[in-house]
């Protein structure tokens, strides 16, 4: 046996019965309450998570503009790997992105500044972290890089009352889960719809939450924004059924939709929508954190009609032959039969 060998424990099966039970009741264990006070830092950062294509970058260009018009100082980073967060304050103009100018840079020799990659549009500070080329790097990974170097940047001296993070909920795993992982925002929103899809997205960041908080995290769901309503209601059933408010219902309008796809914002006093983007600033601004209760796929499914989901499909085992096919024959047996005596 060699020295390090010698340094390696060996661990007794009644060892090992302790330590598992000793996860079992950390597991077990009910959290600790969410503190309701008053965020402690000046700045709130609160991560916004939504399926993509639900509408999370119309719903935080509009905010972060408001909040702006409003007096406040906003900064709004957009973490998706489709870099389209801003495009709505920018008139559908792209800006560089956080990743591919630091690459660039890199090459040159030279050091990123901000404003290289941060810039100014209606009061909001707003950047785009990125992603690498399609087979050439992992999304998460990116994230996780953007984020270092805006902390080389000064991120944490930066003066602002609020910092939104627009993160694909489809994965909360890697870099797209950082903000629930290590605790950089106070709070989660997230955004969904009247789909199956989009509240799966919901209900697996709610897992999330609950999953960190179990290892000992402090971020809470402050509640769900449901766009593209259109009345029927599973979003709010959901809101109501894992125990998070519903922060704002953006209608199902040809309105919004034309403006918003002709770059327009519609987050100001001055146009017909000022009201409902207002209200929603406040309900962002003063929602606590709380616990969600995620539902399992059961519940999921439950909050729609049988009719749209499949809820009353019966599974029906295969069988070896079924998997056989064309192959399915008998095949002589080994065993020996013995009669009855």
């Amino acid at each position: 046996m060699t020295a390090l060998d010698d340094r390696i424990p060996v661990l007794t099966d009644d060892a090992i019965a302790t330590n598992d039970q000793r996860l079992r009741d950390e597991a077990s264990a009910p959290l600790p309450e969410i503190p309701q006070a008053e965020p402690t830092k000046k700045t709130q950062i609160i991560a916004i998570y939504g399926k993509g294509g639900i509408g999370k970058s119309f719903t935080l260009a509009n905010l972060s503009h408001m909040m702006a018009e409003r007096g406040k100082r906003v900064l709004l980073i957009g973490c998706d790997p489709k870099s389209d967060t801003t495009s709505l304050l920018f008139g559908g103009k792209a800006c560089p992105t956080i990743i591919e100018t630091s690459t660039k840079k890199n090459l040159a020799g030279e050091p990123v500044k901000i404003g290289d990659v941060c810039f100014k549009s209606g009061g909001v500070f707003a950047m785009e972290l990125g992603g690498p080329e399609v087979g050439r790097g992992c999304g998460g990974r990116g994230i996780i890089h953007g984020f270092e170097l805006l902390e080389k940047l000064g991120f944490h001296d930066w003066d602002f009352d609020y910092v939104l993070l627009d993160f694909l909920g489809d994965v909360v795993c890697g870099g797209f889960g950082l903000p629930i992982a290590r605790d950089m925002a106070q709070k989660v929103i997230v955004v969904a719809s009247n789909d199956l899809q989009s509240l799966y997205v919901a209900n697996n960041v709610c897992s999330a939450v609950q999953y960190f908080r179990k290892l000992g995290g402090n971020v809470g769901v402050a509640g769900m924004v449901i766009n593209k309503d259109d009345g029927t209601g599973e979003a709010a059933a959901f809101a109501k059924s894992v125990n998070i408010p519903v922060l704002a219902a953006i209608p199902a309008d040809d309105d919004l939709r034309r403006k918003s796809a002709n770059y327009q914002i519609v987050g100001t006093d001055a146009g017909p929508w000022g009201a409902l983007f207002g209200e929603l600033a406040d309900s962002v601004a003063e929602a606590p954190p709380t616990h969600p209760s995620p539902l399992d796929q059961d519940g999921l499914l439950a909050l729609f009609s049988a009719s749209q989901t499949g809820a009353d499909v019966v599974l029906e085992p295969a069988t070896d032959a079924d998997m056989r096919g064309k192959y399915a024959a008998p095949r002589e047996s080994l065993e020996v039969v013995y009669d009855d005596v």
